[in-house]
């Protein structure tokens, strides 16, 4: 899992979550804000490893030693629009296959085995869940022992952003990180909400508390 702030708050607000949490292999940190408390706290992360990035190199890597890929997730069209996108920057690239679930398909028993069975039939050997934080998480805990040699992936909206219909911001918006203006800019209905009235103050906290415990 890739996580950032706001998923950081989902965690304080949703304790019961870190169940399912602790079963992640690896976690990587997708926003700077907790790049910058690690540093503040003395506990240096290397780097920020955003889901999209992360969806572009571990694709070209799947290429090379022969992997294949499922997209799963995603906006409507966004993972075969992804697909195209992935397959012509990676020609040789198995995909194994695409599906954008219905709304609401996390609390259908009968949905979560229908995907199940469309995973098994695929054998892929990475799945990406494009659904967002947390529901991608609650799918990948329902799903993953389906296939229990595949690597699951939580990258909630690489797929539109992989496949162009969300434009990211320019390198150097990315490297200031401040991408979140650019992508509060582009959607502010949607996402002034969150990240003004919900993920700045908690930014904040984290940043005072990990200068506190340095």
């Amino acid at each position: 899992m890739t996580p950032n702030v706001d998923q950081l708050r989902i965690i304080n607000e949703r304790p019961d979550l870190m169940a399912i949490l602790s079963e992640a292999s690896l976690m990587v940190a997708d926003g700077m804000p907790l790049v910058w408390a690690s540093r503040l706290k003395g506990t240096r992360l290397p780097e920020r490893v955003c889901g999209a990035g992360l969806t572009l190199t571990l694709t070209a890597a799947a290429s090379r030693i022969g992997a294949s890929i499922f997209l799963l997730g995603g906006n409507p069209g966004d993972a075969e629009a992804a697909a195209t996108v992935l397959k012509k920057a990676n020609p040789i690239l198995k995909i194994a296959g695409t599906m954008c679930p219905p709304l609401g398909f996390e609390t259908d028993a009968l949905q979560i085995t229908e995907i199940g069975n469309v995973l098994h039939s695929a054998k892929p050997d990475l799945v990406y869940a494009c659904f967002g934080f947390p529901k991608q998480e609650i799918a990948i805990h329902a799903l993953r022992h389906r296939l229990p040699s595949a690597w699951f992936l939580g990258a909630g909206g690489s797929l539109s952003i992989v496949s162009g219909r969300t434009r990211r911001a320019p390198r150097w918006i990315q490297s200031t990180g401040m991408e979140w203006l650019w992508r509060l800019g582009l959607e502010p209905r949607r996402l002034f909400g969150r990240y003004i009235m919900n993920d700045l103050p908690f930014a904040i906290r984290l940043l005072a508390t990990a200068l506190v415990q340095r």
